[in-house]
């Protein structure tokens, strides 16, 4: 009996110790890490530190200074600022809870309380979201409670609290970083920050941070969209060189007291006003119809770029005309304008007169034969007047000057007997004539032509 009761007061007397040391609470997001330092007083700096749960016994030990790391925990001893620090990594949900920093001793150990809390990585329930364009400026108001009147404040880029303060773009400790600037209102108790100067990759999330000395820092989300900047029309026009183009360009009525201006350039931060520098250039404004035309007298390939027509000299989105203009010579318009059917139509014609003309020689050459062989027969009759009839086919024929030429002798060849039936054969019979293996034959089975000739 006297032994229980004095496990019983050992036990009792370690929860009285453990319960009655002084506690303080440690802040952490899921997946992250957290640090849980713990200070101990002078003359222990060589005694075994360690970090435990529930009852502390052996099995809840999580770790102690000999071992450095385990698993997801490690320690590490300063012992000039005597403080041990076990950071727990990879937090989880189920690692909320309470914590006990142990210093090892003869008798009673002495104890720490650690109070952990564990939120998701993520912000916030409600985000504010806001619109600019490219080469504005936007800025965002973020309140706070009268107790943060004095604690740090900065902006960051995303949604993760956890890292916010280590990559925050601005904070009320240095207030201007480039196209970031924090301007704190302590009276309204409001931080305002501006961005200017923005692109479209200025576009995403953001958070404003307001931090505390005890508990989670408190955030508010802001989703910002950076537009182009765009205009009231935009459309593309063509002119040609030493000819005038006229530019029409629409406007807001409530602008109709504004100066006007033409702008070339690629971007209308870069452009310069060409109405003035050019006295090709002339600007009439129709106030009744909110619109007003610039006409380019003659016309040079140098006029070619990209114009903007302003109303508003404070260069307010969605106030302006954007024109493409383009310079072409004649022959490059006719050129252009000449359809792909167009000279597909001109090869047909081109080949259909080649062929024919082809055709037309062969059928001239054809004739020119053939009257040649008419001219010799005809002389070659009246020659036999003169003497005997040949003995002969060859005879007949005529003398040896008339055939001299080769090739009328081989083009031009005398029907036989047999063709010329074949001719009185076709002609009886009305139907389509075959074709023919020398063209004289076609020739001499026509009797028009030999009636014409004979004439």
């Amino acid at each position: 009996m006297k032994s229980l009761c004095s496990v019983l007061l050992t036990f009792c007397t370690a929860l009285s110790s453990l319960s009655g040391a002084a506690g303080f609470h440690v802040f952490g997001y899921e997946g992250r890490d957290v640090n849980v330092s713990c200070h101990y007083d002078e003359g222990y700096q060589g005694y075994e530190k360690y970090l435990c749960r529930n009852g502390c016994g052996d099995s809840d030990v999580l770790i102690m200074t000999g071992q450095t790391k385990k698993g997801r925990y490690s320690i590490y001893d300063d012992k000039k600022a005597r403080k041990s620090t076990v950071t727990i990594s990879d937090l989880r949900a189920s690692d909320s809870g309470t914590y006990w920093c142990g210093v090892t001793r003869t008798g009673k150990d002495l104890y720490n309380e650690v109070k952990l809390e564990i939120r998701q990585d993520s912000c916030c329930d409600h985000v504010t979201e806001k619109e600019s364009h490219d080469g504005g400026s936007v800025s965002f108001s973020c309140p706070y409670e009268s107790e943060n009147q004095n604690n740090l404040k900065y902006f960051c880029r995303g949604t993760q609290p956890s890292t916010c303060l280590q990559q925050a773009l601005v904070t009320s400790d240095n207030e201007h970083n480039g196209q970031f600037t924090l301007t704190d209102d302590k009276e309204i108790r409001k931080f305002t920050v501006n961005i200017s100067s923005l692109t479209q990759k200025d576009s995403g999330s953001y958070l404003c941070g307001v931090h505390r000395n005890n508990g989670f820092n408190v955030f508010a989300a802001i989703k910002l969209e950076v537009k182009e900047w765009c205009c009231v029309k935009s459309h593309n026009m063509s002119g040609i060189v030493g000819h005038a183009v006229t530019l029409q360009c629409p406007y807001l009525p409530k602008h109709k007291n504004n100066r006007k201006f033409l702008c070339k350039g690629d971007h209308h931060k870069n452009c310069r006003d060409v109405i003035t520098s050019k006295s090709r250039f002339s600007m009439q404004d129709d106030v009744s119809s909110s619109l007003f035309s610039v006409t380019i007298s003659g016309l040079e390939a140098g006029d070619a770029g990209t114009y903007w027509c302003v109303s508003d000299s404070q260069w307010g989105i969605g106030n302006y005309t954007k024109i493409q203009l383009s310079v072409v010579s004649d022959i490059t318009v006719e050129t252009n304008s000449t359809h792909p059917s167009t000279k597909h139509v001109k090869d047909v014609v081109l080949y259909v007169v080649v062929t024919v003309s082809a055709v037309s020689l062969i059928v001239i050459f054809a004739l020119v034969i053939a009257c040649k062989y008419k001219r010799h027969k005809v002389q070659g009759a009246e020659v036999n007047t003169y003497r005997s009839k040949p003995n002969t086919s060859e005879e007949a024929m005529g003398g040896v000057d008339i055939y001299e030429n080769q090739e009328v002798v081989q083009y031009a060849k005398p029907m036989k007997s047999g063709q010329q039936n074949a001719c009185s054969q076709y002609d009886n019979e009305g139907e389509d004539q075959p074709d023919y293996e020398n063209i004289t034959e076609d020739i001499y089975c026509n009797q028009s032509f030999h009636q014409g000739y004979n004439r």
